[in-house]
């Protein structure tokens, strides 16, 4: 029996023509800002997943610290992301959705689920423990006996790789592609003890919605949002000589839509995240002759 405990799903709503995460350096940097938070709030994280364009949190702990969580990840991500880009307010007005659930009825379980198929559903990778910016390969698996605890670095560097002044206890582990691993503080134990095997989680997983979705679409290769946004600027380079697509006039843009659309088999959606044009503007372009 597992005591009563206020475990919650936080999901932000999805950014339609913009990106949160435009490449591995802001993956990491938003991995970084959970194991911060991890720290500095009362919140448990029992899993979650950085997709490209909004997050997923499931975690424990009072109503109001929850909120605090997810306001303060907002925040903090949104300050870094605001000097790297010359942005503004990116996730200012971005809603957040939180969903309460209950231990021993499934939903905490097809929560979890949910969150680990994001990536498997947008057909990024073929299980979530081939995706490296959560917690989908953390679940009844183990530690590399390899890996680097964050206390052997000079406060200096420790400092670099978080991106943040805040000290993280010596023992959390410093993952091979630079960012501090959640093995360090989510709730992997508890996670496991309600699962309870493996074979459990599995059935979960492969009946989630994310799952369902992912079976009934067509599955054509596809790319990344980042892959795009990162082979951009060569195609405004090579196509127009230009810089990037904010040189671009419109029907350079319009051209630059097509282009992406039939090298990296992109539909609409993904053209209006990585270009930053609304949705109904790529269909207009899409359209045109």
């Amino acid at each position: 029996m597992f005591m009563s405990i206020n475990i919650c799903l936080v999901t932000t709503d999805h950014l339609k023509d913009r990106l949160w995460f435009k490449d591995d350096d802001d993956f990491k940097v938003g991995m970084n800002c959970v194991a911060v938070l991890a720290v500095k709030t009362p919140v448990q994280i029992m899993a979650f997943v950085l997709m490209s364009n909004h997050v997923h949190f499931v975690v424990e702990g009072a109503d109001e610290d929850i909120v605090d969580f997810i306001t303060r990840f907002k925040q903090a991500y949104s300050n870094y992301f605001n000097r790297k880009y010359s942005s503004k307010e990116l996730l200012r007005n971005n809603s957040v959705n939180i969903q309460k659930l209950t231990i021993g009825n499934e939903s905490f379980e097809r929560a979890v689920a949910y969150v680990h198929m994001n990536p498997v559903a947008a057909n990024i990778c073929s299980h979530p423990i081939g995706y490296p910016w959560g917690t989908g390969s953390l679940l009844f698996s183990r530690m590399s006996s390899n890996c680097s605890r964050i206390g052997t670095f000079s406060k200096r560097a420790q400092a670099k790789i978080v991106h943040s002044r805040i000290l993280l206890p010596p023992d959390f582990i410093v993952d091979e592609k630079g960012f501090i691993s959640p093995l360090s503080y989510v709730q992997i134990k508890f996670v496991e003890s309600v699962f309870r095997t493996p074979n459990r989680m599995n059935y979960y997983l492969q009946n989630s919605s994310k799952s369902s979705n992912s079976k009934q679409q067509k599955l054509l290769p596809t790319f990344k949002d980042q892959i795009i946004f990162s082979a951009m600027e060569d195609l405004c380079s090579c196509l127009f000589k230009k810089n990037n697509h904010s040189e671009l006039n419109q029907i350079q843009k319009t051209e630059l839509v097509k282009q992406i659309k039939r090298r990296f088999s992109a539909d609409p959606h993904q053209i209006s995240r990585v270009m930053g044009i609304p949705y109904e503007t790529v269909l207009q372009m899409l359209d045109t002759f």
